[in-house]
């Protein structure tokens, strides 16, 4: 509750809130009902974590650094805006966010091309999570930018111009990996997988749980899931009856349900019933990889630890090159060779968002088209 008290001029308030409000708020007014009815229209704001707009502080965030530190005390941003908004502070950090002109954009992009000669992805992706950070400032109000120069680049702005090129000494490009699995790779992995040893120079390593990774493998081939989507997958969101995977938590934010083949249902059952006769049920972890933990450094390792478990896979059924990352490509292009879903309807199924991305499968259907034509 506010302190109340009157003083010659009327009557003072004073409003504490430890861990919401820096320091105490003075406030005097010359009629006590409405200093009694201003204060508890605030005070249950502020118990709700609400500080009113104008009784907050005057900002102290300046630079980049100050308000990509709050952005992500905040608003809990992406792992992938985290990494990048990491990498944008060690070389703009301390810019101050009245500089973020149209030139200070223009400039900065070409830096990342002329001297440290990104790729145009990785421009767009520094240059979105930057964009999404000062989305957030302005609506907090901790900055300004009526044109939102981060907001209004031109369609290409990443693509390498013939100047960009020269000055840096070759344009780069973005590679789209568009690896997929040869004739008799499926069936030399899955060889290795059930072999249960990987070769190796001094000692062979014994794989952890090669029952899992075969189900694991087969289940990335045949959904074009993602391997954090998959391995952090618990029991109840597999409904075999029903043929789907509910997923609720994915790269991209949003939930969906992913039909399934029949090849993945008789490994994902086969599996499930190891699971099971071993204690597992309702929210317990399908595989055994990970514990539940949702903190970001452990997922990560997560991931880290199967794909390179899964490079060694493929290593040694020779399939040079490939990554695990290529089974969802694998899987998206079967579902545009193998069944008649729209373009939308299998970008449900995948989870990818833009239109774009599935441009690079349009050719898999060519002779379809083809027959269209009269």
């Amino acid at each position: 509750m506010a302190g109340k008290r009157q003083r010659p001029n009327g009557w003072e308030y004073v409003i504490k809130r430890a861990g919401l409000l820096d320091k105490p708020i003075y406030l005097t007014f010359a009629d006590e009902t409405e200093g009694d009815t201003f204060v508890a229209r605030v005070e249950k704001l502020l118990d709700k974590g609400i500080v009113p707009t104008e009784l907050q502080a005057p900002s102290r965030i300046v630079t980049i650094a100050d308000l990509v530190r709050e952005y992500e005390r905040d608003a809990h941003p992406k792992a992938k805006d985290r990494a990048a908004l990491g990498t944008i502070i060690k070389t703009k950090g301390a810019a101050r966010l009245t500089a973020i002109t149209a030139g200070w954009v223009d400039d900065w992009i070409s830096e990342m091309k002329r001297l440290d000669k990104l790729a145009p992805a990785t421009i767009r992706a520094k240059v979105g999570a930057l964009a999404r950070c000062t989305d957030w400032g302005m609506r907090k109000g901790h900055l300004v930018m009526p044109d939102h120069p981060l907001r209004t680049l031109p369609d290409g702005y990443a693509q390498y111009t013939k100047t960009d090129a020269a000055l840096a000494g070759g344009a780069r490009v973005d590679v789209e990996r568009d690896r997929r699995l040869e004739p008799g790779e499926f069936e030399r992995i899955s060889a290795v997988i059930v072999g249960g040893i990987l070769p190796r120079k001094q000692r062979p390593l014994t794989l952890d749980e090669p029952k899992g990774l075969w189900c694991l493998f087969v289940l990335a081939v045949e959904s074009a899931m993602r391997l954090r989507e998959m391995f952090t997958l618990t029991l109840d969101q597999i409904d075999l009856g029903k043929r789907t995977v509910f997923l609720d938590k994915t790269k991209n934010g949003d939930k969906r349900q992913v039909p399934l083949s029949s090849v993945a249902v008789q490994a994902l059952t086969a599996y499930s019933e190891i699971r099971i006769a071993a204690g597992a049920k309702g929210r317990d972890v399908m595989f055994p990889w990970w514990d539940g933990d949702t903190s970001p450094v452990k997922l990560d390792r997560t991931s880290d630890y199967l794909s390179k478990l899964f490079v060694g896979v493929f290593e040694a059924a020779k399939c040079p090159g490939l990554k695990f990352h290529d089974l969802r490509h694998e899987a998206t292009s079967r579902l545009f060779e193998k069944t008649t879903l729209s373009e939308t309807q299998i970008m449900k199924i995948t989870g990818h968002k833009s239109h774009r991305m599935m441009m690079r499968y349009a050719n898999l259907r060519g002779s379809d088209l083809a027959a269209r034509l009269w």
